[in-house]
């Protein structure tokens, strides 16, 4: 196999050999139940306790207000059912947006099911949510805002500040879906009105499996698993000891290095959406310009279809995606891009490239002289692209 272009950082990150190494130990060596009374296991819980010291101080929180999970999408479904149903007395009304991961929408058409009310909140061409749309959709009954911090497929950095404000001027829990933002950018639960967050190890170079949910500390929610006392008495089951551990060691460095790679990553993304926009004809820059990952870049090429897109790509060597890697087998479009306003047959055209710390300058020139050639034959092949063009002459 050639050199591998890799540009799919939103839908996973190689787990760092750092991270790999801090894991082994606790496979082969520190074995122990972290629940046993033994020094084998008093090892392991030792393990367990450092890495959420290590995540709580990231994010400005208590050590006891860490819950280690199985990854985003449990942390997600557990902060909307247990929360949904610890507060069933107080109301059944939730407030999310339509860009939202299918973790967050899928759990709400669970909820729904079950007798709940959900508003789904409309956003700007720009994907962003208004503060005021969810001052407006709250009602009596309305128990739980969910807005996710940034969108994993175009990138936009939401007012989570601003909107957990109005959540808690009005009593009302504010969740926010961070596993995008987490251990890129800057998160302090406290100065932004978070109530509950959910994160995830494999995309800031730690294991896959492993993520956490930050609970504040009065929040009543419910147990999500139910057996054991594990995650004092809320999550049961035995702990993934080598993933925690992981997870610890890759959000030590991620946030170490962060600054850095984050600048760097900006150059990278910048330089990318410059070239394509001025050298790619009939293409669409997705998402807000400047309110965005500094990894993402998200076009749509009109009169291209996206999976001959990343076909075409891959047989270069270039990994990327259309969108969320959960909805990769989807035929249907992007419902982030359909929510922005996109037309359905220019939707089926985008590409989603992010980048990583690895990436270099010459890579991102090979993506895009790559682009230009694979879009140049996938439009010489549409006939709706030859009517287009007959109609500009």
């Amino acid at each position: 196999m050639g050199h591998i272009i890799y540009l799919d950082h939103a839908a996973t990150t190689r787990t760092a050999p750092e991270v790999a190494e801090a894991m082994l130990p606790y496979f082969t060596e520190y074995y122990g139940n972290p629940s046993s009374i033994y020094s084998m296991g008093g090892a392991a819980k030792r393990a367990v306790m450092e890495a959420r010291e290590e995540i709580a101080a990231t994010l400005g929180a208590k050590t006891n207000e860490i819950y280690f999970t199985g990854g985003g999408s449990e942390a997600d479904n557990w902060a909307l059912v247990a929360t949904a149903e610890a507060y069933a007395g107080k109301g059944k009304h939730i407030i999310t947006s339509k860009i939202e991961h299918h973790a967050i929408l899928h759990t709400c058409a669970y909820l729904e099911k079950r007798g709940y009310e959900v508003s789904y909140l409309d956003v700007g061409e720009n994907g962003i949510v208004d503060p005021e749309d969810v001052r407006r959709a709250i009602r009596p009954d309305t128990i739980l805002v969910s807005v996710m911090f940034a969108n994993n497929e175009i990138g936009t950095v939401q007012p989570v500040r601003e909107i957990g404000a109005v959540a808690r001027e009005h009593g009302i829990l504010f969740h926010t879906d961070a596993v995008q933002a987490y251990a890129h950018i800057p998160v302090n639960v406290d100065d932004m009105n978070i109530d509950m967050l959910s994160a995830s190890g494999h995309k800031c170079n730690g294991p896959k499996g492993i993520g956490f949910l930050y609970i504040r500390t009065g929040i009543k929610t419910r147990s999500f698993l139910h057996g054991g006392q594990q995650e004092r008495g809320r999550r049961a089951g035995t702990e993934n000891v080598p993933g925690i551990v992981g997870l610890g060691k890759a959000v030590r460095l991620a946030f170490a290095n962060m600054e850095e790679h984050a600048k760097k990553e900006r150059k990278l993304r910048d330089y990318l959406i410059q070239r394509i926009g001025e050298e790619i004809p009939y293409c669409r820059l997705n998402g807000d310009r400047e309110r965005r990952l500094g990894n993402n870049v998200n076009f749509s090429f009109r009169f291209v279809e996206g999976e001959s897109l990343l076909i075409m790509l891959d047989m270069k060597g270039i990994c990327a995606s259309s969108g969320s890697a959960c909805t990769s087998g989807s035929l249907d479009p992007s419902h982030v891009l359909l929510a922005i306003g996109l037309p359905h047959e220019t939707a089926h055209g985008s590409l989603r490239l992010t980048v990583g710390p690895e990436n270099t300058m010459e890579e991102m020139d090979q993506v895009v002289e790559a682009l230009k050639e694979i879009v140049g034959k996938l439009r010489a092949m549409s006939p709706l692209y030859e009517d287009f063009m007959k109609k500009q002459k």
